[in-house]
């Protein structure tokens, strides 16, 4: 039985459900980014839920295709052509959560992978021979590749910024809760002059998401979102733009700071961000408020027009086990 659609939703990430005897998936597509993450409701690296993942994310147009899973299933994703990528201290409160992510090829083959489906349709736990794949990371050599390389020079930039910084008097921020209507007035205004680093778009299912203004001296104004899971105690921190002046980039990490003391009054756990692997003011901010960079994930963001790879910052901001 070929898989059926049994549920789409219009958001500002379309979350899309397939369903049959062999794969039971929610998949979250973000348009704008074209990144789409997959949500498994059922374990097993079977030959059909590869399938349908490549040839739906195909369809859906995306080039990015990533899951968040615990650690036991690391080995299952990495046999379905995920690489991993990046961990999240503490996202399920008491254990670290991993990104694994893979690129889409072009839709040049939709037919024969169809063809492929149809035949595997029924298959429970078959061997992963089939020609079609997910692409696969190449495996581990001490060489970096390119894009290791220039997040290396953006961290060692940074962190001789962030001993500069250290020195520095940080401008104290103020943060205010904003109406959703006013966050994305504001998202659409940095997407028009390229500065976005974000649509605001959703992360997770089932998520409260709020939006701030942080502002500080000088008429400095950066608006951010945050996604949290109670029932886990992380947050997903997203900025809307990066600094691009000295004194945006002092401000921006008293912003940084600011958000991070909020969500440690509200008891959250674990915070964590993405931004551009080349930037350096907005890595030197994160550095600067305790962020570590605990990943790196492969043409992830969209600034300006250009993917760009992501720097995954975390920060643990309390220590569950000392309950």
């Amino acid at each position: 039985m070929a898989a059926k659609a049994w549920g789409t939703q219009q958001k500002s990430v379309d979350e899309v459900f397939f369903q049959n005897e062999a794969v039971s998936l929610c998949l979250l597509v973000n348009r704008r980014a074209r990144t789409m993450r997959v949500i498994d409701f059922r374990a097993g690296p079977t030959n059909a839920k590869r399938l349908f993942v490549l040839s739906l994310a195909q369809r859906e147009g995306v080039t990015k295709a990533y899951t968040l899973v615990e650690r036991d299933e690391v080995a299952t994703w990495a046999k379905l052509g995920f690489a991993k990528e990046g961990s999240i201290p503490g996202f399920y409160k008491r254990s670290d959560a991993f990104l694994l992510g893979c690129t889409v090829p072009p839709p040049g083959r939709a037919k024969a992978l169809e063809r492929e489906l149809q035949v595997h349709d029924d298959e429970v736990d078959v061997p992963l021979q089939s020609e079609v794949r997910l692409a696969v990371a190449e495996p581990v050599t001490p060489a970096m590749t390119a894009a290791q390389e220039r997040m290396e020079r953006t961290i060692v930039a940074a962190k001789k910024a962030a001993k500069d910084l250290s020195e520095k008097a940080i401008p104290p921020s103020r943060v205010a809760p904003v109406g959703e209507p006013e966050a994305r007035k504001a998202a659409a205004a940095a997407q028009k002059s390229g500065r976005a680093l974000t649509g605001f778009e959703a992360f997770g299912r089932d998520a409260e998401r709020r939006y701030f203004l942080a502002t500080a001296r000088g008429g400095f104004e950066l608006y951010a979102s945050t996604e949290s899971q109670a029932c886990f105690g992380n947050a997903y921190l997203e900025l809307l733009q990066s600094p691009r002046t000295e004194a945006e980039k002092l401000a921006t990490a008293g912003a940084l700071r600011a958000f991070c003391d909020r969500l440690m009054a509200e008891e959250t756990v674990s915070v964590f961000s993405l931004a551009p692997s080349d930037d350096v003011a907005l890595a030197t901010a994160f550095l600067h408020c305790g962020f570590r960079r605990t990943g790196l994930l492969g043409d992830h963001l969209v600034v300006g027009g250009q993917r760009k790879d992501a720097i995954l910052w975390a920060r643990k901001l309390a220590n569950p086990g000392d309950e």
